[in-house]
């Protein structure tokens, strides 16, 4: 193989929290490949072939990834956040496991900053002690491990993060998430919405526990759920570095 492949992150939407690392890595690619919103992201130019692709072609994305690298291109994988974070990076390395003819491959992961810790740096602090992040989709495992990893996050006193909380297919899960913490957690449990953080379209919502509403998240928006000792201070969110029994 004569060409090489990086899998990047976008970051959670602004321009400005692209690292430096992956401008200079788009700037040297000949093949840009991602779902269709992430490679809009990405100025056309001379000499760049842009290959956007409709959700759920992860696999494909990888296969395609690996002929051109093999062909002499250079490829960057574009994902939102950063690629390792239930995004690119693993579908990659999945589809690599049966290529050993490419297990030499030139593979660069790069990272980015996740809408996680974009959400959380917006809000103040609501991540300073132990934490979990959860997809919430139903995509690629069932619904009764979402159920169960949730349970055990929530009893274990972790601040959580959600992923993917409530589509258009499923509306009814994300009612399902709060039955669930409602009987695992206490009613003045803070919860942070955090919506398209860095765009123009941010908007960043908190409520206890008791008053959060299924409606409050969609596809766009990070969900952070507060340990128990999360609390407000003025406008901002955080959660203390130690821990009391």
């Amino acid at each position: 193989m004569t060409g090489w492949i990086a899998v990047a992150g976008l970051g959670p939407g602004a321009d400005t929290l692209v690292t430096p690392e992956v401008t200079q890595a788009l700037a040297d690619a000949t093949d840009v490949i991602g779902y269709i919103p992430y490679v809009a992201r990405v100025a056309p130019r001379p000499g760049l072939v842009l290959h956007p692709s409709d959700n759920r072609v992860e696999l494909d994305r990888a296969t395609l990834a690996l002929e051109l690298a093999g062909a002499g291109r250079r490829v960057v994988i574009v994902s939102s956040g950063d690629p390792g974070v239930f995004a690119m990076a693993s579908a990659l390395f999945e589809v690599l496991e049966t290529r050993p003819q490419d297990h030499s491959a030139d593979i660069r992961i790069l990272p980015g900053i996740t809408a996680m810790l974009a959400a959380a740096a917006r809000a103040g602090a609501p991540l300073g002690h132990d934490f979990c992040a959860i997809n919430l989709s139903d995509n690629l495992k069932p619904a009764a491990v979402v159920e169960r990893r949730l349970r055990h996050a929530a009893r274990g006193g972790f601040a959580m993060a959600f992923y993917n909380p409530r589509s258009k297919a499923r509306p009814h899960q994300f009612a399902r998430v709060l039955e669930i913490l409602r009987e695992e957690c206490e009613p003045g449990r803070l919860i942070l919405f955090a919506r398209a953080v860095s765009t123009v379209d941010e908007a960043l919502t908190t409520v206890t526990l008791a008053e959060a509403l299924p409606e409050m998240a969609d596809m766009r928006t990070v969900v952070i759920v507060g340990n128990p000792a999360t609390r407000r201070v003025g406008r901002w969110l955080y959660t203390p570095r130690s821990v009391s029994l």
